[in-house]
């Protein structure tokens, strides 16, 4: 079963970072690329970065959001620092066919979704 599993979301204080991670099973993270997506209460799934598989690249919407792969775990994951109320979402990973990132503004092309992890950024 391909299955992505969304981990590290929690209650942070204003200021604060979460490290969240995406981990995979049934296919390897590392042939594909690699986003990361929002969605806050009453608003559009939003892209904030992705990775690419064999060239490297990657991008981010936001300079506080880092992405990473750790291929030895089958995992990527997003660092999010100075985290405010706004960035209070549900946060999720999910897989492209294709070796490099689509457009932050789309998520079509996107195939495997995990169920997401909820981010609280609250004092």
């Amino acid at each position: 079963q391909v299955q992505l599993v969304e981990s590290g979301g929690g209650l942070v204080q204003p200021g604060g970072s979460l490290r969240l991670s995406c981990a995979a099973s049934g296919f390897t993270l590392d042939y594909y690329a690699i986003g990361w997506f929002r969605q806050a209460p009453g608003k559009e799934r939003e892209g904030v970065s992705c990775i690419s598989s064999s060239d490297s690249r990657w991008y981010h919407t936001d300079s506080r959001f880092t992405i990473s792969r750790d291929s030895a775990a089958n995992t990527v994951n997003l660092q999010v620092n100075s985290l405010t109320p706004e960035d209070t979402a549900v946060y999720y990973c999910a897989a492209t066919f294709s070796e490099s990132c689509p457009p932050a503004g789309i998520i079509s092309d996107y195939k495997y979704w995990g169920q997401g992890t909820q981010v609280n950024v609250s004092s």
